[in-house]
């Protein structure tokens, strides 16, 4: 059986996501999801619109994925959680900020050369990323705004 990782925030559930993970299952039999622990989130990126809890359910209802997990907080290696999923493959999203060829280097280091990184391709509707949702609502604020 070929096991697929995905790793993400998940913060808002958009159709960018479910595209991410239909993508990511593609590429084998078993698609394990990493949500970001809030504490990651917090560290690297925002303070979280939605906890853990409640991002880990809303992954684990998607179609495409077999299985998710919250992932370590940030005092923990990155890397530590591979033992207990057993990836083949290592799916990144189109827009995360990761390094393909570093993210390989420190897998061989450790031993995990066998695992492919491969990003996706991403999806070409206009609201594909969180960030894009949250512009765009602030958009229509300012526009309707006065209306209300």
């Amino acid at each position: 059986m070929k096991r697929v990782m995905a790793v993400g925030v998940f913060d808002l559930l958009h159709a960018g996501h479910l595209h991410y993970m239909e993508q990511a299952k593609a590429l084998g039999d078993h698609l394990t999801v990493v949500v970001a622990h809030d504490d990651t989130v917090r560290k690297r990126k925002h303070e979280p619109v939605t906890g853990q809890d409640l991002r880990l359910r809303m992954v684990r209802g998607l179609k495409p994925v077999d299985s998710a997990v919250i992932g370590n907080p940030p005092d923990v290696p990155i890397f530590d959680i591979l033992p207990s999923i057993n990836p083949n493959v290592i799916a990144l999203g189109y827009d995360q900020e990761h390094a393909e060829d570093r993210i390989r280097a420190q897998l061989k280091d450790l031993g995990y050369e066998h695992i492919e990184v491969t990003r996706v391709e991403g999806l070409s509707e206009d609201l594909d990323g969180t960030r894009k949702i949250i512009a765009r609502i602030l958009e229509l604020a300012r526009t309707t705004g006065d209306d209300a």
